[in-house]
């Protein structure tokens, strides 16, 4: 008799666990209501998110408390005091919340940003992978380029007599600018590029420290990149106005094209105190500088400014709803959305003017005999001068500007 009693005990016992009993339990929870769990997640839903299908949601989007914090009339059971946890995280899944009634602050209205992700996979894939192809493409040209042409030398050598080209105020500006973008592009670039070149560098030489030695790197070049952005801003003014007056275009600069500005074939055509060459440079600088400057602005004072927005209505305004390679153009960006469409422009744009100045510091330094100077001392020998701005050499001479002395001792080229 006990052994019955046994047997009929472990019967009862693993009876649930039989295949036969647990499809008889899914059968039951398939016929199991709402109304049974309370407008709960039935077993059925999760057995049905389990076989990869699609689940009903309705239920739990629907079930979002009472707006008014259960002080309706026709819902006087309502949630006291405003929603429960799990009904406002409902909302906020939803994007049914309503969190604009006590937060006034810019973005309050964003709690998920999507976005994030499209500009993370950008910054990480393209703008880091052409930046750098970029970067190292003008270099192999311009080394290319040297090995082809060679350096540019002084046709009738050197005079040993000099002219005054930039005073001390010009060539101030020049270094500000110069010095200040530098420093930019490389704190930029360390910032862009730590994780995939400098922690491997690091690690690389033994030290293993990279995580801990790009993390500093990073700190620091923040820092740099906020506070030295204000002396490429006011050097760019200042550049500007001391040189704007010479770079208008004239038909100068069709002739100086023609020739191939003496870098190709022989003779340097005739121009003033910038040639077509410099004046292409200098529009460069000044147009990229500002629109980097003003993408930087916005990076600083993300809830200040909105010009990417601004400049999307404009856009809208004019007909223009679509872009290349970008889509649809928003009618609204949040203020993370600004953020991220200025740091994206401001990269690609840094990238543009970055090719652009390594083919100048090229051509004034390694490319170029002579060149160095003009920022140098201010002074270049007076046959350069000729060779290069001979229209320039001339308006100096007649105005009784020109300042023409004895060449200082300089190491040979």
């Amino acid at each position: 008799m006990l052994r019955w009693i046994v047997l009929v005990v472990l019967i009862t016992a693993f009876l649930p666990l039989l295949p036969g009993a647990a499809l008889a339990q899914v059968s039951d929870a398939t016929t199991e209501s709402r109304a049974e769990t309370g407008g709960a997640t039935t077993l059925e839903d999760i057995l049905r998110r389990q076989r990869g299908e699609d689940v009903d949601l309705e239920f739990r989007r629907d079930e979002l408390g009472s707006p008014d914090g259960g002080a309706s009339t026709t819902d006087p059971l309502g949630t006291r005091g405003g929603a429960s946890d799990p009904e406002l995280w409902r909302a906020l899944r939803y994007g049914e919340a309503d969190i604009t009634s006590q937060v006034r602050s810019p973005g309050a209205t964003l709690l998920v940003q999507d976005g994030g992700m499209a500009w993370l996979q950008f910054r990480a894939g393209p703008l880091r992978t052409w930046g750098g192809y970029f970067l190292l493409g003008v270099v192999g040209f311009l080394a290319l380029f040297y090995l082809v042409r060679g350096r540019i030398r002084i046709g009738e050598g050197r005079s040993g007599m000099t002219i005054l080209r930039f005073n001390f105020v010009e060539r101030f500006s020049h270094w500000l600018l110069a010095g200040s973008f530098i420093l930019l592009g490389l704190t930029g670039l360390a910032t862009l590029f730590g994780r995939v070149a400098l922690i491997p560098l690091f690690d690389m030489m033994g030290s293993d420290r990279g995580h801990e030695i790009n993390s500093t790197i990073a700190i620091a070049s923040k820092w740099v990149h906020n506070n030295v952005s204000w002396a490429f801003m006011v050097a760019l003014v200042m550049v500007f106005v001391l040189w704007v007056v010479h770079n208008i275009p004239n038909r100068l600069d069709l002739v100086w094209f023609a020739k191939g500005g003496g870098i190709v074939g022989k003779g340097h055509p005739p121009a003033k105190k910038f040639n077509a060459g410099q004046k292409i440079v200098f529009w460069s600088v000044i147009l990229l500088g500002a629109s980097i400057s003003a993408s930087g602005l916005e990076l600083l004072f993300p809830f200040e400014l909105h010009l990417f927005e601004k400049t999307f209505g404009m856009m809208r305004d004019l007909g223009v709803t679509e872009l290349p390679l970008y889509g649809a153009i928003p009618e609204t960006l949040t203020p993370h959305a600004e953020m991220q469409h200025a740091q994206a422009w401001h990269a690609m744009v840094s990238f543009l003017l970055m090719g652009i100045v390594i083919a100048h510091i090229y051509i004034g330094t390694l490319g170029m005999e002579g060149a160095y100077d003009a920022m140098g001392s201010g002074e270049v020998d007076l046959n350069w001068a000729k060779e290069h701005h001979s229209l320039w050499v001339e308006e100096e001479e007649a105005s009784g500007h020109a300042i023409e002395r004895p060449a200082r001792a300089t190491p040979a080229e």
